[in-house]
């Protein structure tokens, strides 16, 4: 009997601590849940990318354009073949094509050269073709060794004898000398800023913990004033994190690029989104002890499936104005991320990464909104 009196006020202590028993029990699943839903939403597909630059010529009385057999070649192997896990597109502009790239809506850009037809007839041993790409994505790996296989089939079709080619490489930005430790510092950085979910949390509901709550609610005070206080120092508190963060990575050999100005911006708006999503735990909350239990989940979320811990690429599930939106996309860091990586990797500018600074917002708002109303509800309201 005893032993049964025992079980039973363990069972109670255990339930009495409901965040404890939902994480321990809840947090693998939940994790088998989302990586299933990210691997089914990233079934391996690599974007290719042609632009025909080849000028057509007479030969034998006939009009020969070898760049669009290469093309059509493309489309017909894709095609026939469920082993070629590749969408073949076709570009007139180049800088419009290279934009595409940038904004990865597709992995490679294969040039063909203007000379292409010319040198096939010649027989000659030197043609060349350029292939553009972030040569850090895997994405641009993969399409580019299944580009090279196709195209030295094709001229091994064309000319009857094995045909070899030269590949000019060209890299956007710095993606070309970037070593890991480079490209993890865009990354680490916004995790500098996804850490404030705890300090933020935390400065909100020390008030409720404390009981003076009651005194900001007689006060008359309203819950925007009291968390826009709040969140104004936190934010502060996280443009100190990235800048401290930024400053270790230069002095172990980070190469900065970009402009500091946009840096400080992003650092910004990520901050501030990530202090209305603590306003969220804050509302689920009433000590500081749930936090750092609740607070485990986003946490892992945002480390691990955002990029901020490793590089991490999601399919798009769908488009919005020609922007990708992912399982991830729903996490702010992740438009954060990719912006810096746009900034710091990709050499490009603010105007370049304004897709990214709005899905910021937007998600800013959404989190605000819920936050501000649930902590209304659950600690503000005068009974």
């Amino acid at each position: 009997m005893i032993l049964l009196s025992v079980i039973i006020k363990s069972i109670r202590e255990q339930l009495r601590n409901y965040w404890i028993l939902l994480l321990t029990i809840s947090l693998a699943p939940l994790f088998v849940f989302i990586y299933y839903l990210i691997i089914e939403s990233s079934e391996p597909q690599y974007d290719l990318l042609l632009l025909n630059n080849d000028k057509t010529i007479a030969y034998h009385d006939k009009d020969i354009n070898f760049g669009e057999t290469l093309i059509n070649y493309f489309r017909e192997v894709n095609n026939d073949s469920i082993s070629f896990p590749l969408k073949i597109n076709i570009s007139s502009d180049e800088i419009d094509a290279v934009s595409r790239l940038k904004n990865r809506t597709s992995d490679v850009l294969i040039i063909i050269p203007e000379r292409f037809s010319q040198k096939i007839i010649d027989n000659s041993k030197d043609i060349e073709i350029e292939f553009i790409g972030d040569l850090t994505n895997i994405s641009y790996m993969i399409g580019a060794v299944w580009a090279n296989e196709i195209i030295s089939s094709f001229l091994s079709e064309v000319t009857d004898i094995p045909k070899q080619f030269v590949i000019k490489e060209t890299s956007l930005g710095i993606s070309g000398k970037a070593d890991d430790f480079q490209l993890s510092v865009p990354g680490l950085l916004i995790l500098s800023i996804i850490m404030l979910m705890f300090s933020a949390s935390m400065a909100i509901i020390s008030e409720v913990e404390n009981k003076t709550m009651l005194r900001l609610k007689l006060s008359k005070l309203r819950a925007w004033e009291y968390l826009s206080g709040v969140g104004i120092v936190q934010i502060i508190v996280g443009v100190i994190a990235i800048f401290l963060t930024l400053i270790v990575a230069v002095a172990m050999g980070f190469d900065l690029q970009g402009s500091i100005i946009t840096l400080i911006l992003i650092a910004i708006l990520t901050s501030i989104s990530i202090v209305a999503f603590s306003l969220i735990i804050a509302a689920l909350t009433k000590t500081a002890n749930e936090i750092l239990i609740v607070g485990n989940f986003p946490l892992f979320l945002f480390m691990f499936f955002t990029g901020a811990a490793f590089p991490m690429k999601a399919k798009a599930l769908f488009h919005v104005a020609g922007y990708p939106v992912s399982f991830q996309g729903l996490m702010s860091p992740t438009h954060a991320i990719s912006a810096l990586n746009k900034i710091m990797i990709m050499n490009m500018e603010l105007r370049d990464i304004i897709p990214e600074i709005i899905a910021l917002i937007v998600i800013t708002i959404f989190y605000f909104v819920v936050g501000i109303w649930a902590f209304q509800k659950r600690h503000m309201k005068v009974v």
